[in-house]
């Protein structure tokens, strides 16, 4: 596996580690020449999956397109970048769990997995994501979402108690 630090193709296995779904392997790399430590995944080969845009067109899913999602919404928020990897990872999991039998998912139901992922995260990235991936057009649908997300921290304390 060439290091992405420094190209050199020596490195080591550091560990190990079935993903959820029994499909695939993650492995942590150390690279033996600069000793950069990077993350490596095998799969089994297989029909690609592949994501349904709202236009019908169909693209590969790109799981790099959904980490640079997941990032911009979390930018400057207090998540650690291994925790962006495992949202990631956990988001990946369930969309191929949807989308098992057909091999593809829709932006809409993606998109869901997502905003739920966010939600138990950090409410922010949450309204970030979401701004971006409703469309919101204006204040006012913005704001709408906001007390959506207020009222349901508000009725989650209340059935704490």
């Amino acid at each position: 596996m060439r290091c992405p630090s420094c190209g050199s193709l020596d490195d080591k296995v550091i560990e190990s580690r079935t993903m959820v779904n029994g499909e695939s392997i993650r492995r942590r790399r150390e690279c033996n020449n600069c000793h950069y430590r990077f993350t490596s995944y095998e799969r089994i080969e297989e029909k690609p999956f592949m994501v349904v845009k709202r236009d019908g067109r169909r693209e590969p899913f790109d799981q790099d397109k959904l980490w640079r999602g997941i990032e911009r919404a979390l930018e400057k928020r207090p998540v650690s970048t291994s925790m962006v990897e495992q949202i990631v990872t956990e988001i990946e999991d369930e969309a191929y769990a949807v989308g098992k039998v057909s091999r593809e998912i829709s932006t809409a139901d993606l998109g869901e997995i997502v905003l739920n992922r966010l939600y138990t995260v950090d409410k922010v990235a949450y309204i970030r994501f979401a701004s971006v991936y409703r469309h919101f057009n204006d204040l006012d649908e913005f704001i709408t979402e906001v007390k959506k997300l207020g009222e349901q921290d508000t009725g989650d304390a209340d059935d704490g108690k």
